[in-house]
């Protein structure tokens, strides 16, 4: 009899153990949905499991097809952090209830902009539209023009072909850049100028990433895309030549914790890594993004935010029209 007792409670204790490092595993595993490009990705879920010991498995995909898994997994998701994206995507994603209210500590000396009144999102690096243009191909083909130094110079039929911008409704980017022409010209004008430029692409490709390696490949001669997108491929060697245009947009990249997340400590640590000087000195080394811990230094060859011309841009209005946007653009111009 007691041998039996002792041997159901070995038994007992051996799965209380197994079942407590079952607990313990899946807790401290992060899913992640990014964004963000897979090098930089990589980069910062490696640092993060290197200084916490917490696995991360993650999916890299368009903002566009992320941000409606998320809304569509709000009830059960298959992730704990949508890592970047601008704020109209987490505002959506806000919005239909998939995004967990979370404050960092971190976040104190965060810039107001890039902390949302509710706590369901926030910034971690600066995104500034730009133009790029292929130096050479451009001479080639405009011999003795001068280079497009405003929006509006964009809206000139010698171009026709030779501009490359993503789809606006599969990358923030590019909704951005159309919610940047509706903010500053209104929307009757701005709508003029988005179809009027839509006449003159030559290619609307799904990511971000795409514009600046069309256009530093020599494959088109002007480019829509981030500044910071475009200082790393010229810093890599590409022939590109930045211009930030006057009246642009500035916005951040952000992150969420999810909806009913299975592993919200896990979420809430890499939150707090990806708010540190740390993280985004990383991720700016690699992107030449800005950060926005005022402790952290941006890579040389970035533009700082002083330096380029704003427009007051309404970042709850982008997200309010996104669907009435996305609607009409499919319809007049795809």
């Amino acid at each position: 009899m007691k041998q039996s007792s002792k041997r159901i409670a070995l038994l007992l204790s051996t799965l209380i153990a197994t079942l407590s490092l079952i607990s313990c595993g899946s807790k401290q595993e992060l899913h992640v949905y990014s964004i963000i490009h897979d090098e930089e990705t990589k980069a910062l879920t490696d640092l993060f499991t290197k200084k916490t010991g917490i696995p991360v498995s993650y999916i890299r995909a368009t903002t566009g097809e992320l941000v409606s898994r998320v809304i569509a997994e709000k009830d059960n998701p298959q992730a704990d952090i949508l890592l970047g994206g601008a704020t109209a995507y987490h505002m959506q994603a806000d919005d239909a209830g998939a995004l967990e209210k979370y404050t960092s500590p971190a976040a104190a000396n965060v810039p107001s902009y890039a902390v949302s009144e509710n706590g369901t999102w926030t910034g971690f690096c600066v995104l500034t539209l730009g133009i790029g243009v292929n130096s050479t191909r451009f001479a080639e083909k405009f011999p003795g023009k001068a280079l497009p130094a405003t929006w509006d110079d964009l809206i000139d039929a010698d171009y026709r072909g030779e501009i490359v911008l993503t789809d606006p409704a599969a990358s923030s980017t590019a909704y951005l850049f159309v919610q940047d022409q509706l903010q500053r010209l209104g929307w009757d004008e701005g709508w003029a100028y988005l179809l009027s430029l839509s006449e003159l692409v030559g290619q609307f490709p799904d990511s971000g990433s795409a514009p600046p390696k069309l256009i530093g490949t020599g494959e088109y001669a002007i480019g829509i895309a981030y500044l910071h997108a475009l200082a790393k491929y010229k810093a890599e060697g590409f022939d590109i030549k930045l211009i930030a245009p006057p009246q642009s947009v500035g916005d951040v990249d952000c992150i969420s914790i999810l909806k009913n997340t299975k592993n919200p400590e896990a979420a809430r640590k890499f939150v707090d890594f990806m708010l540190s000087a740390e993280a985004q000195e990383l991720m700016s080394s690699l992107d030449f993004t800005i950060p926005v811990n005022p402790d952290a230094k941006a890579a040389e060859g970035s533009i700082p935010i002083a330096q380029i011309d704003l427009i007051d841009y309404d970042a709850q209005k982008a997200s309010e029209q996104k669907d009435e946007v996305l609607s009409r653009w499919t319809k007049e111009v795809k």
